[in-house]
């Protein structure tokens, strides 16, 4: 059978019978994938296969054996780590480029999108004017391309193009010990080194001291270190806390830094009224960062990087020209889509094969608009605020972290138990296990805190309360087993 033929004229008939598995699987009706791991494991772990089956045989398959063995990320209940499930209108215009417009090339529609859906957000959460943007696969790339800018702009002040030339001399990066992760990869990846980044301590509530910057700014004066950025987080990951970004950019302004704000969770927060003061001095960036694929509700794969200037990103990552592509185009009697590759932005990252990011963006902005995010927006950070007022009037529970967006961390407390980051963690294990309410953990000055984060455009206050239910009634079966266990 010539399968390529069999697929044309069914892509309406077999969207719509896997639309009907995905309904049923965001139902949530379905037991774990590893309740039944052998059987679908067994029924999916075949030889590769010499003649293909068919696009029938293989859509039953998936809505048999991989659909609902997916992943409970999706869950209203799940609020683990800052990721969530795309709502139906991302995932639809996900489908929709992943045919109209397979790569971001070309005068199309789709790359219409991606220019206009960057300077919709851009406008939405009050970037500075001017500023320009670009898409990637999420915020560890996003934090790289931004610090690739930061890092180009270093050297040239002193006459130095390292990307052509290479990173020839140490450099130091600043930022908090709350800082994402990606921070030190990026470095790494630039060529800086991990050991470049130079952590500064936080106040209580997570927030990088802006006294401790100052004094390991002029600590390094004299040193011979090229000083790249300073990043600072518009809601971290650990707690979303929000630096002072006025006093963390005007202290990079008067140093001559390039100061970079990592708003990959939190930079949509700034819609919510009561939290908007927090971001007083985003005017003051150099480069921002954001995830559609977190409170936006994108499918994940999809972060964007700001800058100033967009022209330090394609010197800091141009590929330079390639006869087969931009010789096969023209800038003159403009006549096809394909007649010029559109805005670079290949030469502005480290993709040159990429999704047609911006139409899903677009989408998701168009169906519910401003209003309708900052509703999702309001009430995330609202539960956030509810699970905290529950934890604290209750005896068994203790706030760790209070909410600044979406993230809170909470404790069980039993005066049985000695130690307390224990219990908590055996608690998370059972909760996680039941899949029920399944949050993250984090550890708040040493105490090990059960962690939810609400993103998720499905999650209501009904799986908050189910949250703090669920801890208390796990907390209570933990340690009744464990004195059952002692006696």
């Amino acid at each position: 059978m010539n399968t390529d033929k069999a697929e044309c004229g069914h892509l309406a008939e077999l969207s719509a019978r896997l639309g009907e598995q995905l309904d049923g699987y965001l139902s949530f009706r379905h037991p774990d994938a590893m309740q039944q791991a052998d059987t679908w494991r067994q029924a999916l772990e075949l030889p590769v296969p010499e003649n293909g089956v068919g696009v029938d045989a293989v859509l039953a398959e998936l809505g048999q054996w991989v659909i609902p063995n997916g992943s409970p990320i999706p869950n209203p209940g799940c609020t683990a780590f800052i990721t969530t499930g795309a709502t139906t209108i991302g995932a639809l215009a996900t489908l929709a480029g992943s045919v109209a417009a397979p790569q971001r090339i070309g005068l199309t529609a789709f790359n219409f999108l991606e220019e206009l859906s960057l300077d919709w957000m851009a406008r939405m959460f009050g970037l500075p004017k001017g500023m320009k943007g670009l898409y990637s696969s999420g915020g560890s790339v996003a934090n790289l391309v931004a610090l690739g800018a930061a890092r180009q702009s270093a050297f040239e002040r002193l006459g130095i193009d390292p990307a052509r030339e290479g990173v020839c001399r140490p450099c130091r990066l600043y930022a908090s010990v709350e800082c994402h992760h990606s921070v030190q990869r990026a470095a790494a990846v630039l060529g800086l080194g991990r050991q470049s980044v130079c952590k500064i301590e936080t106040d209580a509530g997570g927030r990088m001291s802006t006294t401790a910057l100052r004094r390991q700014l002029m600590a390094d004066q004299g040193e011979n270190r090229v000083p790249i950025a300073v990043v600072a987080n518009a809601g971290s990951t650990n707690r979303g806390a929000i630096d002072p970004l006025r006093e963390i950019g005007e202290t990079a302004r008067a140093y001559s830094l390039w100061f970079h704000v990592d708003g990959a969770y939190g930079l949509p927060g700034i819609l919510d009224p009561r939290v908007q003061p927090l971001y007083d001095g985003l005017e003051l960036a150099d480069s921002v960062i954001v995830d559609p694929h977190k409170w936006l509700g994108a499918p994940v794969g999809i972060g964007a990087t700001y800058v100033k200037d967009r022209e330090l990103l394609n010197r800091a990552f141009t590929q330079e020209a390639a006869t087969y592509l931009e010789g096969s185009c023209t800038t003159e009697g403009v006549a096809h889509s394909m007649d010029n590759l559109g805005i670079p932005y290949a030469d502005m990252g480290v993709e040159l094969s990429a999704p047609s990011r911006g139409a899903v963006v677009w989408a998701l902005i168009r169906e519910i608009g401003i209003a309708g995010l900052r509703e999702r927006i309001c009430r995330h950070n609202s539960l956030a605020r509810h699970v905290a007022e529950r934890a604290e009037a209750h005896p068994n529970l203790d706030v760790v972290s209070e909410p600044t967006l979406s993230i809170c961390g909470i404790r069980y407390l039993s005066e049985r138990w000695n130690d307390l980051n224990e219990l908590n963690r055996r608690i998370h294990r059972r909760m996680v296990q039941r899949g029920r309410s399944i949050p993250s953990t984090t550890v708040v000055n040493g105490a090990l805190a059960i962690r939810p984060c609400f993103v998720g455009a499905r999650t209501t206050l009904k799986e908050a309360d189910e949250l703090v239910d669920e801890m208390l009634a796990v907390g209570q079966e933990v340690a009744r087993m464990n004195e059952e266990a002692a006696g």
